[in-house]
Parts: structure tokens; sequence; C-alpha cells
């Protein structure tokens, strides 16, 4: 046979031996480099998954922290005992000086009814009144007023926290300034929580205090903010920040919730002192004319059923006029 010919056949018989095999070797490489991506996103997948449950776990472990926080201190909301009450409203009277005191009013009243001639029945209902209700309301007024001083504050004194805090100081620390520099009652209720944690208790338990004193939801919002960052971590400043934007902006809508009902208010008061301005200024110009309401039995219990009557009135009023935000 032709050499050339032979050359010819064997060049095209290694191309297409060549042709043949290129493309085999070439799609290994790719397939290794599949195989590879793969194997990556296997990685990266399970990567995502971790963290991902990592996420869930630390969020779950959150829910479960507020959960039963949030039902531990709503536990201490229910039926307060008196000492507690004295204590929430910032006076340091023991229970049993109290109750005396209760006592010795109410009996004051009941001699003061028995000398203006009232019937024995009447004379013991406005004894009881004087010395249960009275006291009573006394120390809701002086809670109340307690509490509205200690919201005043309590913004001012979180932002301190959390300046203290970006600026690198610790916790304790930013919270003894804020005991050191605030106003009261923040500064002492603050170091009452430092005292705590001097005497060994963690800084959840010491915070935990602040509710005994000061039962409100703004404390609770503070207390859980703590307590889930001493537990589960993050980031201190920016959770205390936004505690702070959310107090002033509840304190606003309080501030704009008493501006709007303070019409309301002065009309409860002006219809509830009426009768009595009106009483008052009649036994000025005519002495006799409500002498029978005092001196007869039946006067008795018209003043009586009138007091009643003015009594559920006013409460009623007073009902409709607030507003839980």
């Amino acid at each position: 046979m032709n050499p050339l010919i032979l050359a010819l056949l064997a060049a095209v018989a290694v191309g297409a031996a060549g042709f043949a095999l290129v493309p085999a070797l070439l799609g290994g490489d790719r397939a290794n480099k599949r195989i590879k991506a793969m194997q990556g996103d296997i990685q990266a997948n399970r990567r995502n998954a971790d963290a991902t449950r990592t996420r869930d776990t630390r969020r779950k472990e959150i829910q479960q922290t507020l959960r039963s926080q949030t039902a531990a201190l709503e536990r201490k909301k229910k039926n307060i005992p008196l000492q507690d009450r004295l204590y929430q409203a910032g006076m340091k009277l023991k229970k049993g000086a109290f109750i005396r005191n209760s006592v010795i009013f109410g009996v004051l009243v009941f001699v003061l009814c028995f000398v203006l001639q009232l019937e024995w029945i009447y004379c013991l209902i406005f004894s009881i009144a004087a010395g249960y209700l009275l006291p009573r309301m006394y120390v809701g007024r002086r809670r109340k007023k307690y509490q509205n001083a200690f919201l005043d504050e309590l913004p001012n004194a979180v932002e301190a926290i959390v300046r203290g805090v970006k600026s690198g100081l610790p916790l304790n620390d930013s919270m003894r300034l804020v005991a050191k520099e605030a106003k009261e009652p923040i500064k002492s209720d603050f170091q009452r929580v430092l005292d705590q944690q001097a005497v060994g208790k963690t800084i959840q338990e010491a915070v935990t205090t602040l509710y005994d004193r000061v039962p409100l939801p703004e404390v609770n919002f503070f207390i859980v903010v703590i307590t889930v960052q001493a537990q589960a971590g993050g980031n201190l400043s920016e959770a205390l920040g936004n505690l702070a934007r959310v107090l002033r902006n509840r304190k606003k809508m309080k501030a704009k919730v008493k501006a709007m009902s303070s019409e309301a208010k002065a009309s409860a008061g002006i219809i509830g002192s009426l009768p009595i301005i009106v009483a008052v200024l009649v036994s000025l110009t005519t002495p006799s004319y409500l002498l029978p309401l005092i001196q007869t039995p039946i006067g008795n219990l018209m003043l009586g059923i009138a007091a009643i009557l003015m009594f559920l009135g006013g409460f009623i009023m007073n009902r409709m006029i607030q507003f839980d935000i």
C-alpha cells in the first residue's frame, strides 16, 4: 500500500481517538468540579442550618425567659399585702402602727358623730369609713404619687446607663452612677439594687427588687431587658436605648391622655363638690334650714343615702376617666 495513504489513515485514526478521548477527560474535570461545588453547597447549607438552629434555640430561650419573668412579676401584682402597699408608697410606717392609727382615727370620728347627736348606726358607718377607707385611700394616693415620680425619672436613668455602657463602663458602674446622680426616688431605689448585689445576689435577682417597690409595666420592661441580656447575651446598649425610647413615648402618650381627660376630671370635681358647697352656703345663710337633716332619724337616713350615692357617682366618674396605656 502506498506509504502516503498509510500515513493519512494513521493520522485520521489518531485524530478520531483524540476526538473520542478528550471530551471524556474534560467531562471528568467538569464532574469533579460539580462534585466539589455540590460538597461546598452542602457544607454551606449545613453551616446555615446550624446558624439558623442556633438562632432558633436562642430565640426560644429568650421567649422562655420573657414568659417566666413576666409571669413571676405578674404574680407579685395580685393580692398585695398591706405592708407591701406601705412600702410601695414610700412610707416607713409598719403595718401595726398603721392599723393602730387607723383605729384611733375611726374612734375619734365616732365620738365626733356622737357629739353631733347622729344615730348610732350612722356614727358606726362614718367611723368605719374613716378608720378603714380613708387611710387606705391616703396610702393609695401616696403610692400613685411615688410611682409617677419614679416614671418621670426612669427614662433619664436608662439613658444614663446607656451612655455609661457605650463609654465602656460595666453595667454595675453605670447603675452606681445613676444611684449617685439621679433624683429621688430613682436614686434610692437603684442604690437598693446595688446593695442587694453587694450581699451576693445576681444582677437578675437584684433588679427584681425594683418591681417589689414599683410594680409597673415600665419597670417590668427594664427588668426583662437586663435579665435577657444576662442570660442570652446581646447588645445591651442597643436594647436599653430602644427601651428608653419606648419609655419616653409612653410618657408622652400618658401626658396626652391626661390633657385630653382634664376637662372630664374638672367636671367630675365640680359636680362632686357642688352639693357640699351648697350645703355649707345654706348653713351660713340659714342655719336652721338643714337642722332636720341632722336632728331627725329620717334626715340622717337621707344624709346617709346621699353620701352613698355621691360616693358611687364619684367612683364611677373616676373609673370612666382612667385610661390604661
